[in-house]
């Protein structure tokens, strides 16, 4: 056993409210042509469904970073856990689609402030280099996979019971966590500080803004004056978030996390590998139900060879890592992401797919993405600073979501343009969906160049900082 068993369940708790946030990006996708029957929506209103959990989510997890170090990281885990529980509850009840889209952004943003401190508790509790090498490739592997699970379940409860139900199970896997976090978790330290809270609403707003942009281009198209005025005003806020950032005394993200470029690569290759890899679970059950004729369930179960080949690297990704290192995984692991997303993108544009060769694809898409995470979550932690360990965490998570809010809203833009109809044939819809994914490839592409320029040419000193790390 490498682990003392306290910290067995202590990780066995950061993996499970891990899940659980993780697992409510996508436990809709499957669900959504039930949705929009019940609730009235349009394929428009639909996406927010995705991004209004998103956004909040990766809009608010500085903020949520912040707030477990001032005001302890159990407090913080346990009411983002609570709340995010209520928050679901009301999500299954909402009678209309505004309601349903309120709770889900209330959902998003009590995820973000369980998410962060699950982090840095399981930071702080595993530093042996071994039992954290373990600890965060299970924390990774979960991540990643938290995406094809909800296609499952989602699928699963649309088929047999409601989508619903997708929203109700949250409320006593939550009350469970919070039981088992106040038995298990000591206390956190608390010190004085204050709010960033300029910081925290002009990223929210800038992305949010950006992202409704893009939705609208999809929607509307790039000629309207809202498209880029929105686009505009998200690029203007974001811009003012870091200059406030740069001068606020206590601000929610420290700019010197950014000083190490190896961690900066970090960051920015995690948003564009989430920004390509998160819309493949928005487009491909879309195109399984809407083209083949797949059932909710069916289309869920089809990414079981995605998640079974993620969980498999779950085993074998510290042993390479022992051997190769972080920055070889990362690069093997990119490389067979791109490879195998970019032949699913050709087998997707002809009329009849072999199912046996898409499910190996989708297999190959897995083990590259699960040799992905762990390197880059473990490349983000390193070398920072104990009073920064909140923050990185939270950056890590903020790279994540915004990745995925912004790469679905651009990809879908993608979609809508190669379309050109509202009442698309399956065959214009299969198109749609090719040129998606092949966006999709871009993403990672940009992941491998951003990996090549910051992470793979370290100096001495962070070669050295790596071996330490592996």
């Amino acid at each position: 056993m490498f682990m003392h068993q306290s910290k067995w369940i202590i990780l066995t708790i950061i993996i499970a409210c891990q899940l659980i946030v993780v697992l409510d990006a996508s436990i809709m996708v499957t669900a959504i042509p039930q949705i929009g029957r019940s609730l009235h929506m349009t394929a428009t209103g639909l996406t927010w469904v995705q991004n209004g959990y998103i956004l909040p989510f990766g809009g608010f997890l500085l903020l949520g970073a912040r707030a477990g170090d001032l005001l302890g990281r159990r407090r913080m885990l346990g009411v983002g856990i609570g709340l995010f529980s209520l928050a679901s509850m009301l999500a299954g009840l909402a009678p209309t689609a505004e309601l349903l889209l309120v709770s889900r952004a209330f959902q998003g943003f009590a995820a973000a402030l369980a998410t962060p401190a699950a982090l840095a508790l399981l930071s702080e509790s595993f530093v042996e280099v071994k039992e954290r090498s373990r600890a965060i490739a299970m924390y990774s592997a979960v991540s990643a996979a938290g995406g094809s699970i909800g296609l499952i379940l989602g699928g699963f409860f649309a088929d047999f019971i409601s989508w619903r139900v997708g929203m109700f199970i949250n409320v006593p896997i939550g009350m469970a966590l919070l039981y088992l976090v106040q038995r298990f978790i000591q206390k956190t330290d608390t010190r004085t500080g204050r709010f960033d809270l300029w910081g925290a609403m002009t990223s929210v707003i800038g992305m949010t803004a950006l992202v409704y942009g893009f939705v609208q281009a999809a929607d509307y198209g790039w000629g309207q004056p809202g498209t880029w005025l929105s686009l505009a005003a998200g690029t203007v806020l974001l811009a003012a978030f870091v200059l406030i950032e740069a001068r606020a005394a206590e601000p929610i993200i420290p700019l010197r996390l950014f000083a190490s470029r190896q961690r900066s690569g970090a960051y920015l290759g995690r948003f564009l590998f989430v920004g390509g890899n998160f819309s493949l679970f928005f487009f491909i059950p879309q195109f399984l139900q809407n083209v083949l004729g797949f059932s909710s369930l069916e289309a869920g179960l089809a990414f079981l060879p995605f998640t079974g080949a993620q969980f498999g690297m779950m085993y074998l990704i510290p042993g390479l890592v022992h051997r190769f290192g972080n920055r070889r995984v990362l690069l093997a692991g990119l490389l067979i992401a791109i490879m195998g997303t970019l032949w699913m993108s050709r087998i997707i544009s002809v009329q009849a797919p072999s199912l046996p060769l898409m499910f190996l694809l989708l297999a190959v898409m897995g083990i590259g993405a699960g040799m992905v995470f762990q390197p880059l979550t473990t490349l983000g932690l390193s070398g920072v600073d104990s009073r920064d360990t909140g923050a990185a965490s939270g950056l890590i998570n903020v790279a994540h979501q915004s990745g995925s809010s912004l790469g679905l809203a651009v990809l879908i833009s993608v979609f809508d343009a190669a379309i050109h109809t509202d009442q698309p044939s399956k065959m214009q819809f299969a198109h749609a969906v090719s040129h998606s994914v092949l966006g999709t490839v871009v993403f990672i592409m940009s992941a491998l160049v951003a990996t090549l320029i910051c992470i793979l040419p370290a100096s001495q000193p962070a070669r050295k900082q790596a071996l330490a790390d592996s």
